[in-house]
């Protein structure tokens, strides 16, 4: 897998005791300004903004925004799948040894993922964040949850680097792994290469928010199809997998021995949604744009008419993912 960044530093362990969270106030470019970074189109085809996917510089600046990641937090929560919790649930209370807890969550961002499951599960829980972005980290460590759904105390630690080197050593001890926006920008190896870690570890894996290819605009319009088209196509660019990253995830960890559930898991964006539909609309036509420039002059038409259209309070969007669940055989004898 091609990565450059360490796998460990700029810990920041959990503090006791009240936190003052400061929430980033999302701005919403006007129709002149340009998307928020993360999304739309990376500068480098083949980067995820918050985790470093391909050789880079140590000290490049993060493209993911966190008024981006603010933004998609309450539609990702409403749209992840809480039927895998209780399979999930199933399987943490049977783990053989467990005083608690010890989550991995790749790629936290702002740590959306945490404050979504942390409060759902039972038991003292410690997360390991990982991020390449060491002030998204920090913003996920203050803004974590204190605790889990019976009372029980609830701690973390960041890791700055890369996700890509993860081994069965390294999620030795590791109770779950989890991540979100995540194998869609990821390669055949490097999924394989995450599902042989998780597997190897005996660890079960919640991969949640993989686009699909599909989307439903109401009402609709007859650049729609290719627009989605020029998308997936800009998704699967420089060997990432895009649209295709839940097949071959299904398959990477059912091939090593995991069981495997999937649910969908779509964002249902309507009026009250407006910010984060601006934004995707500006990302979606972006990358299709990048990916086929001959669209350029029918496709600015036709997200000002989107624009429009949701500034009016008419459009209605549905994006479509899918939540993974890969169970994975223990390797402490449970079953």
């Amino acid at each position: 897998m091609r990565k450059t960044a360490t796998k460990q530093s700029g810990k920041i362990p959990a503090q006791p005791g009240p936190r003052e969270v400061t929430s980033v106030k999302p701005a919403v470019p006007s129709d002149a300004e340009s998307v928020i970074p993360g999304a739309g189109p990376s500068a480098h085809p083949g980067e995820r903004p918050t985790v470093r996917l391909r050789d880079a510089g140590p000290d490049d600046a993060p493209r993911y925004a966190p008024e981006w990641l603010e933004l998609r937090e309450g539609p990702d929560a409403a749209a992840r799948a809480a039927d895998l919790l209780d399979p999930l649930r199933i399987r943490l209370a049977n783990l053989p040894g467990k005083a608690g807890l010890v989550i991995h969550d790749l790629g936290c961002g702002t740590g959306s993922m945490g404050r979504w499951l942390a409060p759902r599960l039972d038991g003292p829980q410690h997360w390991i964040l990982h991020d390449r972005d060491p002030y998204l980290l920090h913003f996920a460590a203050v803004a974590s949850p204190r605790s889990a759904a019976d009372g029980s105390r609830v701690t973390v630690e960041t890791r700055r680097g890369d996700v890509g080197l993860l081994t069965p050593d390294a999620l030795a001890g590791a109770s779950l792994v989890t991540a979100s926006a995540l194998l869609d920008v990821l390669t055949r190896e490097e999924i394989d290469t995450l599902a042989a870690a998780c597997t190897g570890a005996g660890c079960p894996a919640l991969l949640t928010l993989s686009v699909a290819g599909r989307v439903e605009i109401t009402p609709s319009h007859p650049l729609d199809e290719e627009i989605a088209d020029a998308f997936n196509a800009h998704q699967r660019r420089g060997g990432l997998l895009g649209p295709d990253a839940i097949t071959v995830a299904c398959e990477a960890f059912s091939e090593r021995g995991a069981t495997v559930r999937l649910h969908p898991s779509a964002w249902r964006l309507g009026p009250a949604d407006s910010a984060l539909t601006v934004q995707w609309l500006r990302g979606w036509v972006g990358a299709a744009v990048e990916e086929r420039p001959e669209l350029k002059e029918r496709a600015d038409r036709y997200l000002q008419d989107r624009l429009e259209a949701c500034r009016a309070g008419e459009l209605k969007v549905v994006v479509h993912h899918s939540d993974l669940l890969a169970l994975s055989r223990p390797t402490g004898g449970a079953s």
